[in-house]
């Protein structure tokens, strides 16, 4: 099965149902950086894995060929994260910052790949050290809410890319991400909003409507979030994908249950 979106921690309940689902559910993330062509009408979003693979091995030819190319570099980062492939990721993505150690794009991508490898904090450093304080660059400040939020610090992250938005309204990731923040405080309505502002903006991805697929269908409306995964998804992927959270949403409340019953018993 596919993922909603990329790993978070959370406490509460509908959180912890949301962080399973993005940890190993439903749409695939598809956070990329750097030009990936794919020489066809295909989507990556739309990609099997099996495609996503084949794809990644032409990138890792010109890679092996040619270490120090930027752009290739970076979008075989990506391909790899998104296959799952996240210690090789992160590996691609130490030897491309040695030859562009000042360079905030790169810096941005290493500080996501050491984050979706676990090293929270020092992808903290990373983009904090990229960061400059009198010319401000969106995307690190982005990266850096959404590292933040994996350390559980949400209202910094939610300060991180109101920062972020000021510089560049409107931008559908960031508010993707802001969204995102609120689902996993258990606030349902406000991350439900920043992701339909999201989902409207011109640029917006496949993450940004899964996203809102998933948000949507953690309150219950399961044929609304059906309507908006398959707007690019296959009916037979968006159906798989609702399902899975509504088997998801029913053992959070039979253990609910177990739960209410243990104590009147006690």
């Amino acid at each position: 099965m596919t993922r909603f979106a990329r790993t978070f921690r959370s406490t509460t309940s509908v959180a912890v149902i949301a962080a399973a689902l993005l940890a190993g559910g439903c749409a695939r993330d598809t956070t990329t950086t750097g030009s990936i062509s794919t020489r066809n009408s295909t989507s990556l979003s739309q990609m099997s894995a099996t495609q996503l693979d084949d794809l990644a091995r032409k990138y890792s030819a010109k890679y092996e060929k040619s270490p120090q190319d930027k752009a290739n570099g970076l979008a075989f980062a990506s391909l790899l994260r998104m296959t799952g492939r996240d210690d090789q990721a992160l590996a691609v993505m130490r030897k491309l910052v040695i030859y562009y150690p000042k360079d905030n794009e790169v810096l941005s991508a290493y500080g996501k790949a050491l984050a979706s490898s676990g090293n929270f904090r020092e992808a903290l450093g990373v983009i904090e050290r990229a960061q400059k304080p009198d010319n401000p660059d969106w995307r690190l400040l982005s990266a850096n809410g959404a590292i933040l939020d994996q350390l559980e610090r949400p209202e910094e992250a939610r300060a991180k890319y109101r920062q972020a938005l000021d510089i560049q309204p409107n931008e559908p990731s960031v508010l993707s991400n802001l969204g995102m923040s609120y689902l996993l405080s258990n606030d349902l309505a406000s991350a439900e909003t920043y992701l339909r502002k999201a989902n409207q903006q011109r640029g917006a991805d496949s993450r940004v409507r899964q996203n809102l697929a998933l948000v949507i269908g953690l309150q219950g409306r399961f044929d609304e979030a059906e309507k908006v995964a398959s707007a690019e998804l296959p009916a037979d992927e968006a159906q798989a994908n609702i399902a899975y959270l509504r088997q998801m949403l029913s053992q959070q409340n039979a253990w609910n249950q177990i739960k209410s019953e243990d104590k009147k018993a006690q």
